[in-house]
């Protein structure tokens, strides 16, 4: 008995099916590659550091901008509003010690007025002897002796100080020296050795007028100005 078979058509099925599994294969691996390409060098990108990116361009402005930039000459005092005798010798001040400043100057004396004021009403002997010169601390020295020689203690505040003036200025050889007018607000109270108030108010400030004369070897290494004369305003 002979078998019926049919293989022309199984075969060519079988062709047909292997050949599109190729061709699917063969797309595929295609876009893969495809896709490797892009994505590859998109994950490159993304991993270069920034500070590579911008060396080149951006390294050359951080060193300028480190590097000490010049700067223009600073007015060396402020003038504005002085008698014409009180600017000759604020120039005159300023030309002999390039690092005399004006505002720095006020600044350091306002401190400093309330500093000898607050030394003198607690008897702080120290603080007098740093910011005062002999004459000026002696006689600061005297009127704390009387006081505590009678029992007596001030219990003074500086309320404020409303108003701060260059008096006078001038430079007599290597000596400068600037007057300035205080007028501040000031409670003050003089209390006996029981404690009991003999003198003043706390509840009322009163207007303090004071011209302090400051003083400064211009050629010395000390930057510090002493008080050398004091006087009522």
């Amino acid at each position: 008995m002979r078998r019926n078979s049919c293989p022309g058509p199984d075969r060519r099925s079988e062709s047909d099916t292997v050949l599109e599994i190729v061709l699917l294969a063969m797309v595929a691996a295609f876009l893969g590659l495809r896709l490797y390409s892009v994505l590859g060098r998109r994950a490159e990108q993304e991993e270069e550091p920034a500070v590579q990116r911008f060396e080149s361009d951006d390294k050359p402005a951080i060193a300028r901008a480190a590097m000490p930039q010049p700067v223009a000459p600073a007015r060396p005092v402020e003038l504005e509003g002085v008698m014409p005798a009180v600017e000759r010798g604020l120039r005159d001040i300023a030309a002999a010690d390039g690092n005399f400043n004006i505002g720095q100057f006020l600044d350091g004396a306002r401190g400093a007025y309330r500093m000898v004021l607050e030394a003198f009403w607690q008897g702080d002997r120290e603080t007098l002897r740093d910011l005062c010169d002999d004459d000026v601390y002696a006689g600061f020295i005297a009127a704390i002796d009387e006081r505590e020689a009678a029992g007596e203690t001030m219990d003074n505040t500086l309320i404020r100080i409303e108003e701060t003036r260059i008096h006078s200025a001038s430079l007599d050889g290597r000596m400068a020296r600037i007057a300035l007018l205080f007028v501040a607000d000031i409670a003050a109270v003089t209390r006996d050795k029981d404690g009991n108030v003999i003198a003043g108010s706390l509840d009322d400030a009163i207007e303090s007028r004071d011209v302090w004369t400051f003083s400064r070897n211009v050629t010395a290494r000390d930057p510090n100005w002493l008080l050398d004369e004091t006087d009522e305003g």
